[in-house]
């Protein structure tokens, strides 16, 4: 069901499509989702579309981030990427908690996760959301590492970046393997951790719900 290698690959090889040929993530064929997938294979491509779901979440955040950077920017754009920020990580952690619903669903039907198992303190959704980013800053560094227009030593200085990424996904993808594979062997256990943002909701956001009770009351 769940494959570290299929996810680090799969999120490499939609990073360098969608910068090349931005598209419709719902558009694109995964690995093993064709129509003679069954059973097993069957489900396993089903959470990697819903991976691809959220890796795009991650890679439209990334670049609406940047257009809030950009130098000159008006209050009025600022306000509007604002908004397109809150709605896109609203996304990205609503799809985090699909994957664990997914993988939940599926370890159920085993009996799975065994109740007495330790409790790890992060979900496999969640590790994928971090090796998601990292696959972003991997991209983006070796894009910086190769620039010929950059000042002397800024090549320098991303390799050694990308050294540290590469080391510290490869250490996540690890964790997260072992996680999986002691999740199967019933010795260790996840749970679904809800995010619960606050600020996305008008009425548990104070900022927002005082202004509106402040003109009601006008």
């Amino acid at each position: 069901m769940l494959s570290v290698n299929e996810i680090v690959a799969l999120h490499d090889q939609r990073t360098r499509a969608w910068h090349q040929a931005p598209e419709d993530p719902a558009e694109a064929a995964l690995p093993g989702s064709g129509a003679g997938a069954a059973g097993k294979q069957e489900a396993a491509a089903e959470w990697l579309s819903a991976v691809a779901r959220q890796h795009r979440a991650n890679f439209e955040l990334w670049h609406i981030e940047d257009e809030a950077r950009v130098p000159g920017a008006t209050d009025a754009e600022l306000a509007e990427v604002k908004h397109r920020v809150d709605r896109t990580n609203q996304r990205r952690n609503d799809l985090a908690e699909e994957l664990d619903r997914a993988l939940l669903d599926w370890l159920e039907t085993r009996g799975l996760p065994n109740p007495s198992a330790p409790l790890h303190s992060e979900s496999p959704g969640l590790i994928v959301d971090r090796l998601s980013i990292l696959a972003l800053k991997i991209y983006h560094t070796r894009e910086e590492a190769g620039r010929t227009d950059a000042p002397a030593g800024h090549a320098e200085r991303n390799l050694h970046r990308l050294a540290v990424l590469d080391e510290q996904r490869a250490d996540l993808a690890g964790c997260l393997d072992a996680l999986w594979r002691e999740t199967l062997a019933g010795t260790r256990r996840f749970k679904l951790y809800r995010q619960l943002k606050m600020y996305n909701d008008p009425s548990l956001n104070p900022a927002v719900y005082r202004k509106l009770l402040a003109e009601r009351g006008r």
